[in-house]
């Protein structure tokens, strides 16, 4: 069956999504638990069983759980594919659901990692079987990628996450709609973090003060040069996140640390910015100071490519009766990371919500539907694949 027409919104069944999506959720899964990953990956994939639908499994490595790629080509084309990519971890730790279960209160439905990003990637896992049980065929093959290790830096998936993006015409992100209901991100900054130790020398803080090198005085005077180039960069901004030094306070502190956190929205800027930070240089020569970390993901700038997809997926919401706005974040995403390589990529189009990463994460029931129609349009309609 072709399908040259869209969906509309009433078309999709939001209490059965939501359902879906609710069974997502109720399987906790933090980015350092591989098992619990794999049980989540196991009912995904379980999904598509009997269906023309490939499915590849990258098994958990390092310490992270698995990765599932998802294929839906009845055509067998082969030609370059939309690509759904979204992950399936969380920040929160097994057992967070006996304290805050799942839960609907008018519009808002609460539940950890609903938000932060199992609905849109249920979403969007949910638009390939849609497919593939009614036997559509679309203008180009859908992928559906689902990653694990995007909450602590996507170190393990990295290298899928790229070959999957080169190999993409587009790119379409499920991370949560900011803003007002109805928006996607057309651009993210990039992100560095950097690890800051400092070794000096240990002493009694009362008989022999003198004799000793404060390792945290030393990480002191970085912490307040470091935080305010935020005042000073006019491309970036910089938090130090932790602190740690220290054993008892009648010791000179031989050992301290700290961790800091940049944001910054061009390459050329990271580039600089990360190689001052790496050069920085003890102030007091009788202490030792190391310097560790980087660029974790570059800008995500609104390009030519960026600016493209986005009027046409305006176009494509029009039709559908639905306004898109756009947004940028300073928050990153694996969108980062395609974004770099030159790719048309599309962020935010998850359902709207708020609190990511906090006790009041939901999403907006009223969102489901508009955003299921909006990405089963974007598989489905030939002019709109037609233009890339």
């Amino acid at each position: 069956m072709n399908s040259k027409s869209i969906r509309p919104v009433g078309a999709f069944d939001a209490d059965r999504i939501l359902a879906e999506i609710v069974k997502w959720v109720e399987f906790e899964t933090p980015s350092d638990r591989p098992d619990l990953i794999d049980a989540l990956l196991d009912h995904v994939e379980g999904l598509f069983e009997g269906l023309p639908v490939e499915r590849r499994r990258i098994p958990a490595s390092e310490g992270r759980g698995g990765q599932l790629v998802l294929r839906y080509d009845p055509a067998r084309s082969n030609s370059e594919p939309l690509l759904f990519m979204g992950h399936i971890d969380t920040v929160w730790e097994a057992g967070t659901l006996a304290a805050r279960p799942v839960r609907r209160d008018g519009d808002k439905v609460f539940g950890p990692g609903i938000f932060d990003m199992k609905a849109g990637s249920c979403l969007a896992t949910l638009t390939l079987l849609d497919l593939a049980r009614a036997g559509i065929v679309p203008p180009r093959p859908v992928v559906v990628y689902l990653n694990s290790d995007e909450e602590i830096g996507s170190h393990v998936s990295r290298g899928t996450i790229e070959t999957l993006g080169r190999e993409a015409a587009m790119i379409m992100v499920p991370e949560p709609s900011f803003e007002a209901v109805g928006t996607v991100i057309t651009a993210r900054k990039g992100w560095g973090n950097f690890t800051l130790r400092a070794t000096g020398i240990s002493a009694h803080a009362g008989g022999s003060l003198h004799e000793g090198r404060s390792a945290i005085r030393e990480i002191a005077r970085h912490v307040l040069e470091l935080e305010a180039m935020t005042e000073n960069e006019p491309h970036a901004t910089f938090n130090v996140g932790t602190i740690a030094g220290g054993t008892r306070p009648n010791v000179v502190p031989a050992e301290a640390s700290a961790e800091v956190d940049m944001r910054v929205d061009n390459m050329d800027e990271a580039k600089r910015l990360e190689a001052a930070i790496l050069a920085r240089r003890p102030f007091d020569p009788d202490v030792k100071l190391e310097v560790t970390g980087g660029v974790n993901r570059p800008p995500f700038a609104r390009s030519s490519e960026v600016a493209k997809l986005y009027e046409a997926t305006r176009g494509l919401a029009d039709r559908l009766g639905l306004p898109l706005g756009e947004t940028q974040r300073g928050g990153v995403s694996d969108g980062n990371i395609v974004a770099a390589l030159g790719k048309p990529v599309l962020d935010g189009l998850g359902c709207s919500g708020a609190g990511a990463h906090a006790l009041h994460e939901h999403i907006l029931y009223s969102t489901i539907a508009p955003r299921a129609a909006l990405m089963f349009a974007m598989a489905t309609d030939e002019g709109y694949s037609a233009q890339f």
